[in-house]
């Protein structure tokens, strides 16, 4: 299976890279899976359902999201229509939504697509591992489903490779979110899961992880917020990982960085030509 995860989706700019970009490399590179992080889509800060029609219409067959899901109020009532929208699996018990999903892969096979959020300095949160640990066990990758994609959307390094390290050989991919900026530790991990510790956001990266400079600098400076932030508004690069898994196993055979726009310095996987 081909598969795509895009980073952090950061307003109007990282939309927009979206839709210019994803559409072609869905046909050129024959993706079978895109899993997009959708939790900054809205401003920054959260996500619509017009926004997750959005994505899901450039090619997106899964959102993530993250500690900024329910910014956008409407989430919490549309994520019970939008079967493809998922939310941190370890939030508390009854919030709205899913942790987990089985979703249609463009070529007819299956995916599990986990999101979990990390506790390491972010806002209070339930164990990630344990539920993990359950959706993993209830479906096996190859026995239940062809490929297993897990956003772990985190602050710590640390934290996230220890998720990768727990998946291994049992998930496809394991990548972290949050931190907005692409990690150089791409890589399959012993026992055949690829892993990236943050595939880095989809926005303007003349920014201050995606928002506009002045005001976060103004902030360091002064001790003291200003303004609300506003995301950047210029060409954004979109930041992802790309895997090729084996059929046979559902684990990673190739797994390489994806950067494309200004800014950073390109990246595309050279296994699809």
């Amino acid at each position: 299976m081909r598969i795509l995860f895009v980073g952090d989706v950061v307003g109007r700019s990282g939309r927009a890279a979206v839709t210019d970009h994803l559409p072609g490399l869905v046909r050129d590179w024959k993706l079978d899976l895109v899993v997009v992080n959708g939790e900054n889509a809205a401003g920054g800060f959260g996500i619509t359902e017009a926004i997750y029609q959005e994505l899901l219409d450039a090619g997106a067959d899964a959102v993530t999201l993250g500690n900024h899901s329910w910014d956008q109020r409407e989430a919490l009532v549309f994520i019970e229509r939008a079967p493809r929208l998922i939310r941190p699996l370890n939030f508390a018990p009854g919030t709205p939504g899913r942790g987990a999903a089985l979703v249609d892969a463009k070529n007819g096979q299956r995916a599990l697509v986990i999101n979990a959020i990390g506790r390491i300095f972010m806002a209070p949160c339930d164990d990630p591992f344990a539920p993990i640990e359950r959706e993993l066990n209830a479906c096996p990758l190859r026995e239940a489903t062809d490929a297993i994609v897990i956003d772990f959307h985190g602050e710590a390094s640390s934290e996230k490779q220890a998720a990768g390290y727990i998946a291994d050989g049992r998930a496809s991919l394991v990548v972290g979110t949050h931190t907005h900026v692409p990690t150089a530790d791409c890589r399959i991990l012993p026992r055949g899961t690829a892993y990236m510790t943050d595939a880095g956001m989809t926005g303007d990266y003349e920014t201050i992880i995606g928002m506009d400079r002045e005001e976060p600098i103004g902030r360091f400076l002064r001790g003291y917020s200003s303004a609300r932030f506003v995301p950047g508004e210029g060409i954004a690069t979109l930041s992802g990982v790309a895997v090729d898994t084996d059929d046979a196993t559902g684990l990673a055979r190739h797994v390489a960085p994806v950067r494309i726009g200004p800014v950073l310095a390109p990246a595309v996987p050279a296994f699809w030509g």
